[in-house]
């Protein structure tokens, strides 16, 4: 009787009853509480399963699958198919939320914190269609305030100081606005973003370093999830726990408020006035440099007719014409005219 089988209307696996003897997964799951083993092996499967789905490493495991050799070799195997898979993009986003949740919970429960973990980011929030906020830390169980965590291994992913944000160039994600994302998808009041220092850009890097506190957006944690080291997380977590936990709601004094805004509506309005006086300034000194232009054109048209008047005494009927006319300094003037127009263009 096959042990796996498959049950596909409701997209379950099913395993029969079965043992197996290997002496590393005995020494693995006798280390553990009887109460976390079956989480662990479930974890187990799934990894084990990615990376079978990875060529190399699924023929690497077919040339050892008799004996894994010494223990020494097992672990070194073992570490190197974690940071394959872990720098794999399709699936470290996946391990990289499982460890952090993982790692929280541990810390709660040592701890002893009513906290409940969540792990979120398979499913939309409040947001429509927007995954943003892979864990949510429900503080003192469910119905009470929430921490938005969002795990960002990713190395574009920049700081996005509101001080040096352009408006103008194209939207990108930032520390900045995947920390305000995550707490409005997540109704979190408080938030925190994750990023491995192995894969983190260095505008995040030199402006944090460990962990750092941006009022009114949240809080940044690096860590380092190959040496296991997530002690800035759980810096991060209790900081902003006392700041969601903390936190006062205001009462607002709808008068005041209404008078600032009206303020702000008023100053808004005279940058407009000030930008319809500077159009209007534009048009007055366009017609200004139209009179100047004019002025120089029609001194050199009549010094030239002057000149030669002294040295003959006397202008021609056709000079007389032309001096009249004076469709020379028109045909001059036409030129000089469409260039005044393209200023401020």
């Amino acid at each position: 009787m096959a042990i796996v089988n498959l049950d596909q209307r409701s997209n379950r696996i099913q395993i029969s009853a079965f043992e197996v003897e290997n002496k590393i997964l005995f020494e693995f799951f006798n280390k553990l509480p009887s109460s976390d083993r079956d989480g662990q092996l479930h974890k187990a499967l799934y990894i084990g399963v990615l990376a079978l789905m990875e060529d190399r490493l699924s023929s690497f495991l077919a040339r050892t699958s008799n004996e894994l050799g010494t223990e020494l070799e097992s672990l070194k195997i073992i570490f190197d198919m974690k940071k394959e898979l872990f720098y794999r993009s399709s699936v470290k986003g996946v391990l990289a939320e499982a460890d952090i949740a993982d790692y929280l919970m541990d810390f709660i429960a040592k701890q002893k914190l009513p906290d409940k973990v969540e792990l979120t980011g398979d499913r939309a929030g409040a947001i429509r269609r927007n995954k943003t906020g892979d864990i949510v830390c429900h503080l003192n169980g469910d119905g009470g305030k929430r921490i938005a965590i969002e795990c960002k291994f990713d190395k574009s992913i920049r700081l996005g100081d509101i001080q040096t944000k352009d408006v103008f160039t194209k939207k990108s994600d930032t520390a900045w606005s995947q920390l305000l994302e995550a707490q409005a998808n997540r109704d979190g009041q408080a938030g925190i973003i994750v990023f491995d220092i192995s894969i983190v850009d260095g505008s995040v890097l030199n402006a944090v370093q460990d962990v750092r506190f941006i009022p009114g957006i949240g809080l940044i944690a690096i860590i380092d999830s190959q040496k296991g080291d997530y002690r800035n997380l759980s810096i991060a977590y209790m900081l902003a726990r006392d700041i969601a936990l903390n936190a006062k709601v205001v009462d607002l004094d709808v008068d005041v408020l209404k008078a600032i805004v009206n303020r702000l509506i008023k100053d808004a309005r005279e940058i407009t006035l000030v930008k319809n006086l500077i159009a209007v300034n534009i048009d007055n000194l366009k017609q200004i440099l139209h009179q100047i232009e004019k002025s120089i054109l029609l001194a050199e048209f009549n010094q030239r007719y002057l000149s030669k008047f002294l040295s003959e005494g006397t202008l021609t009927k056709e000079d007389m014409l032309a001096f009249y006319a004076g469709d020379e300094v028109k045909d001059r003037f036409r030129l000089i005219e469409r260039e005044i127009a393209e200023l401020g263009t």
